[in-house]
C-alpha cells in the first residue's frame, strides 16, 4: 500500500507544480555615470519629469489624490511615444538613501504586479555616480498554460528589459550632457 500512495503522490506531482501560477520575474539594471550623485538623483526623483530622461516617454503628468487606503499619494501617466499610457504610483522618494519606489497600477505594459526601485549612489570614481533599476513584476496572464502570446513571462522581461536599457543610456547621456 506504501508503494502505491508513493506511485501515486508521483503522478501527481507533475501536475500540482503547474498548479501554483506565474513565477515572479526580475530585471535589474545598472550604469555608471560621469556626473554627481546629486545632479543624477534630481533627475530621478522628480516623479514628474520622466520625459526629460527618457527616450520612450512623451509626456508626464503627475496628481496627488486619495490611494485605496484613503491617504494621499502622488500619481503620474506617462503617455508613451509608440502610443497607450501607464500609470504609476510613487511609493516613496527617499532623499537620504536617495531610493525612489514606485508601481505600475494600469496602463499598456505587459506586465502585473509591477514593484520597481530605483536607486543612487556615488560610482567607482570621484564625481561619477551608479544607478541601479529594479523591477519586480509578473506576466500580464496569470493562469496557468496555455498562455495567450504576449502575455508571457519572455514578453513581460523584454519589457522591463528594453525600458531599462534604454532609460538609462538617456539617462547617462542627460546627466553628463547638461550643466
Amino acid at each position: 500500500m506504501k508503494k502505491f500512495i508513493a506511485l501515486l503522490a508521483l503522478a501527481i506531482l507533475p501536475f500540482s507544480a503547474l498548479a501554483h501560477g506565474p513565477t515572479p520575474q526580475k530585471v535589474e539594471k545598472t550604469v555608471t555615470i560621469k556626473a554627481p550623485p546629486a545632479k543624477v538623483w534630481a533627475l530621478v526623483k522628480d516623479f514628474g519629469n520622466m520625459q526629460v530622461w527618457h527616450p520612450a516617454i512623451a509626456s508626464d503628468k503627475t496628481e496627488q489624490k486619495k490611494d485605496d487606503n484613503g491617504e494621499m499619494a502622488t500619481y503620474r501617466t506617462l503617455t508613451l511615444k509608440s502610443g497607450g499610457d501607464i500609470y504609476e504610483k510613487l511609493r516613496s522618494a527617499d532623499d537620504a538613501t536617495m531610493k525612489l519606489k514606485y508601481e505600475i497600477v494600469s496602463g499598456v505594459a505587459p506586465v502585473a504586479d509591477y514593484n520597481s526601485v530605483m536607486t543612487v549612489a556615488a560610482g567607482p570614481g570621484a564625481g561619477e555616480t551608479t544607478v541601479t533599476w529594479v523591477g519586480r513584476f509578473y506576466r500580464t496572464y496569470k493562469l496557468n498554460p496555455p498562455i495567450p502570446p504576449g502575455q508571457d513571462d519572455e514578453t513581460a522581461t523584454k519589457f522591463v528589459t528594453d525600458v531599462y536599457d534604454s532609460g538609462l543610456a538617456s539617462l547617462k547621456k542627460v546627466a553628463e550632457n547638461s550643466k
